[in-house]
């Protein structure tokens, strides 16, 4: 284990795309955030790729929000658990984390890329980085979470290829 099992389930055939190898460009990046946010302990994460319909009916149901979004994240430690899961991986270096599931709509991905001009790639390195760290407990919904969790997500893709523009730096915040 690369410290990182991610599993996929791929309900709209996006990894048979071949204009890129996407298993290792996505394992990679996430990698990078990972070590960015100093998890030291393996984890496992799912990451579901699904139709705008789909992720419309997810985030009407469980975050009140009638209409398709980017990505939604379910964390598995989400309260006030964390704390004794977070015990056991200091305890135990072989403690793998499960940290929760992610769902994407490529369409919506694809279309924020076109609608703020940031190109496919940096906007899905975005949108895995952004439901990544909500996975590990970060949010953006006070100022000073923000500042940390889009500081953090600016420095991941920058060192990965994928730099945002300063006036796109905080754009996650109005979103989502």
């Amino acid at each position: 284990m690369n410290n990182l099992d991610i599993s996929f389930n791929d309900e709209i055939d996006f990894l048979k795309d071949n204009t890129r190898s996407w298993i290792p460009w996505i394992t990679n990046l996430l990698l990078s955030a990972k070590k960015e946010i100093g998890k030291k302990n393996p984890q496992e994460v799912s990451i579901n790729f699904v139709s705008s319909e789909k992720i419309h009916e997810i985030n009407k149901k469980y975050r009140g929000k009638d209409r398709p979004t980017d990505v939604i994240s379910f964390a598995i430690e989400d309260g006030e658990e964390d704390d004794l899961m977070s015990k056991f991986a200091i305890e135990d270096p072989d403690f793998v984390e499960d940290i929760g599931d992610l769902f994407i709509c490529i369409n919506v991905v694809k279309k924020q890329s076109i609608d703020y001009g940031t190109g496919f790639d940096r906007e899905f390195g975005y949108t895995l980085v952004h439901g990544y760290l909500h996975l590990n407990g970060y949010d953006h919904i006070e100022d000073q979470e923000a500042e940390k969790m889009f500081s953090i997500q600016g420095k991941v893709l920058r060192e990965y290829g994928l730099p945002l523009y300063p006036d796109q730096e905080t754009h996650g915040k109005q979103i989502h």
